[in-house]
């Protein structure tokens, strides 16, 4: 009985202590933990420019040339894309089409008329050439033809979504679901900020990406169906000086609106030969661009290219780095890769953070294969004598010192006799 009651004596006071000891978690602290996961990344990088807080709920701003992430907020975050799926439809229409070809429209197409999002009231049978589908879908940002071309190059949309999907991952994308060419609401069809960025960045190298994604107005001349010109206007605010979101150095883009995406935005920016890659994801209506303006001219005002190739005679190529002004060369540390065929790939820092690359030739010296093997060799010959255990050196020494004694002894006896 004593004993039942000095266990329960012991389970309460265990019971009070663990009550006593517990850790309290405030709102205070759950909110200093979301906030701490929404920060803005590159504002931790030691002697980075402090880029600007925004509304939205992620961004990117990229360099287009050295590929550096000028400012990141949420960047990995899975977000619903909205109308800026339009730039991966244009750009693998341009990579798997001639502008020349001819789309001739269908039920497919036709269904965006009436699917409630933007179109230009195309009809069956009617026929248009790749290069008027194109503009169409990044002016007018055109469901009707963008589900057109998508039969048209892929077979079937399905068979077009496979490829975006496909292409996604060669870009660089890590992150990203197609599921339709519009944008419309899908809850399987996600990307992130930096995702869409790689894809804005592989259109904007595209010299016929940016020829039509920078054109303000565009005509689609009477067709065999319709009776006249279809003149279509750039409706991306950031191309239209009207608009109160205009910014100057715009080259082109597209943005969208959904219930589930917010709204979206991705576009390029070109400034003193610069160009930059834009993107804003889940913002609010009619914030999206002004803030996407701000933090290009954050990208513009606060960072400049470097050239480090100037007296390295070993570069074959690149070493151009887009770093904060006023960072001079030796502020930089370098990574290199494996030498393969006389050449390696280096890579430049600043505070850990990748701002350029180059090609390297690799000299005599830098060939250490043969330097490598004999330093190996002398430290295998090294352990080898450092392992060794010394003590049956000794014996065998013990030992004849023994025989020679005895023969000595021996010697002597017969010397003796």
């Amino acid at each position: 009985m004593k004993f039942k009651k000095i266990h329960s004596g012991l389970i309460a006071l265990g019971l009070c202590c663990s009550l006593l000891l517990q850790t309290p978690v405030f709102a205070a602290e759950e909110t200093a933990d979301a906030a701490a996961v929404s920060a803005i990344s590159t504002n931790d990088i030691a002697g980075w420019p402090q880029g600007p807080d925004i509304t939205s709920t992620a961004a990117v701003i990229m360099e287009d040339s050295t590929n550096t992430t000028l400012y990141a907020k949420n960047m990995d975050q899975v977000l619903y894309p909205g109308a800026t799926v339009k730039v991966m439809t244009t750009l693998l229409a341009l990579e798997n089409t001639q502008l020349s070809d001819q789309v001739t429209m269908t039920a497919t197409g036709v269904s965006g008329v009436t699917d409630g999002g933007a179109n230009i009231s195309a009809q069956i049978d009617e026929v248009f050439t790749v290069e008027q589908c194109l503009y169409a879908i990044m002016l007018a940002s055109a469901n009707d033809v963008a589900l057109q071309l998508a039969e048209h190059i892929g077979g079937s949309v399905d068979g077009f979504v496979q490829m975006m999907n496909a292409r996604a991952p060669e870009l660089g994308c890590t992150n990203t679901v197609f599921t339709n060419p519009t944008g419309l609401p899908d809850e399987n069809q996600h990307t992130t900020a930096h995702d869409m960025a790689l894809i804005m960045k592989a259109a904007a190298d595209n010299e016929s990406f940016q020829t039509i994604a920078s054109t303000t107005s565009y005509t689609i001349p009477a067709t065999n169906v319709s009776g006249g010109d279809r003149v279509l206007t750039n409706n991306f605010s950031m191309l239209t000086n009207t608009n109160a979101a205009y910014y100057q150095y715009c080259t082109g883009g597209r943005e969208g609106y959904t219930e589930a995406s917010g709204s979206t935005l991705v576009c390029s920016a070109q400034k003193n030969g610069i160009t930059l890659i834009a993107v804003v994801l889940q913002g609010t209506s009619g914030t999206t661009a002004t803030e996407a303006a701000s933090l290009l001219n954050y990208g513009f005002d606060n960072f400049n290219m470097l050239s480090l190739g100037d007296n390295d005679f070993n570069m074959l190529s690149g070493g151009d780095v887009y770093v904060p002004v006023g960072t001079t060369a030796d502020a930089l540390t370098t990574q290199d890769g494996e030498v393969q065929d006389g050449q390696y790939s280096r890579q430049y820092l600043f505070g850990g953070t990748a701002v350029g690359t180059s090609v390297m030739a690799a000299t005599q010296e830098e060939d250490t294969s043969l330097v490598d093997t004999s330093v190996q060799n002398m430290d295998a010959a090294r352990n080898y004598t450092e392992n060794r255990n010394n003590l049956p050196y000794f014996i065998i020494g013990g030992v004849g010192i023994l025989l020679l004694l005895l023969i000595l002894l021996r010697i002597i006896k017969v010397a003796k006799s």
